[in-house]
């Protein structure tokens, strides 16, 4: 490990010369990718560098109590020594969390699939609330959020909801949201005050560009429509609404939420990306058991991973264990906790994977 960290320090004290070089700085794109090698190496050093001071700090007061001191500097030795010693264990567990293998995905905007599961309205209505939530934890974060495409019910609820958030870090962040959320409350229609319990599917997928996902034109197939639902008298009347099948995969995708053709095309051709892309991962993470086992149930659909039980206030992500009696502050967008948690596991089991090897 320390070899790889000397090596990543040397990097970084060459960036820090390159990048303030004048012809490194008149190639905008050079200078811009070795500013973020940069920015990306740094947290790493700069733990590094207090590692090596805790290192120091020990040496040097062990050389101290090697001589004859008088009980109160001694004392003082020792407390500083006691001090060195937690903070070159904290330092070196930090280094090994910092050098595990990045997701090359955690700096990618991302599109959120909220569909309605078993339940009916109740599930419809629960995916609005999870929209909602997505909505607030998105504003706290100052990320940017746009409805790419929506099937809405007459009560308010969602069938179906699809959308963009941008910014920094986004996918790292919702990674962990994937999977199916479970609700149980009483209806506002339920006249005996029956709990229910309904699910509602998320998908985290990361945004992607052309260069990660090639698509030949010549796979697709589009076909234009006449838009339903709400949007008035135009939106009925041109054929606005897009849907694309990519042959190869049998992916379809449908937009219509936009108010010209160009703009639902532009809409699906996102979300078809970004779905190809996440089959193109299910299908490498298939072939790597191991490493799929050490996530923290990222990406699986399946996977009851949450339960929010409106009566008891309670939230529970059945992954960690963790349950939290906050559901209103949950709803209301703070996920904070609940991510840190998964992170932390995430980050502990692939920990655990690197010691095994």
């Amino acid at each position: 490990m320390f070899a790889k960290l000397d090596f990543i320090e040397e990097r970084y004290e060459e960036l820090n010369k390159k990048v303030s070089e004048p012809d490194v700085i008149a190639d905008t794109k050079l200078w811009t990718k070795l500013c973020k090698e940069l920015s990306q190496i740094t947290p790493i050093v700069e733990k590094y560098r207090e590692h090596k001071k805790a290192e120091t700090d020990i040496s040097e007061a062990k050389e101290m109590l090697a001589d004859k001191l008088d009980k109160d500097f001694r004392e003082m030795v020792e407390a500083e020594l006691e001090d060195a010693k937690e903070r070159l264990e904290k330092t070196s567990h930090e280094l090994k969390i910092l050098l595990l293998p990045s997701d090359p995905n955690d700096e990618k905007n991302v599109i959120v699939e909220i569909r309605a599961g078993a339940g009916g309205d109740e599930a419809a209505l629960f995916a609005a609330a999870l929209f909602r939530m997505y909505s607030m934890y998105a504003e706290n974060n100052r990320w940017k959020i746009e409805i790419m495409e929506q099937n809405e019910t007459g009560l308010g609820g969602f069938k179906e909801i699809i959308f963009q958030i941008s910014g920094t870090r986004v996918y790292s962040r919702l990674k962990y949201e994937s999977g199916v959320h479970r609700v149980q409350r009483v209806p506002e229609t339920e006249s005996q005050g029956r709990i229910h319990t309904s699910t509602v599917t998320v998908a985290v997928l990361p945004e992607v560009e052309d260069v990660d996902v090639e698509i030949n034109e010549a796979d697709l197939r589009i076909d234009v429509y006449r838009a339903s639902g709400a949007g008035g008298q135009h939106i009925n009347k041109t054929e606005s609404a897009v849907r694309i099948t990519h042959i190869p995969t049998g992916i379809v995708v449908a937009c219509q939420s936009e108010r010209s053709q160009h703009q639902n095309k532009d809409a699906a051709m996102k979300i078809l990306r970004s779905r190809i892309y996440e089959k193109m991962l299910e299908e490498q993470e298939s072939e790597l058991a191991a490493e799929r086992r050490s996530q923290v149930g990222t990406g699986d659909r399946s996977e009851r991973i949450r339960t929010y039980n409106y009566p008891q206030g309670r939230m529970t992500d059945h992954r960690i264990g963790l349950t939290l009696y906050k559901l209103e502050q949950i709803l209301n967008g703070d996920l904070t906790e609940i991510i840190e948690a998964l992170i932390t596991a995430d980050q502990a089991e692939k920990l655990k994977l690197n010691g095994e090897e």
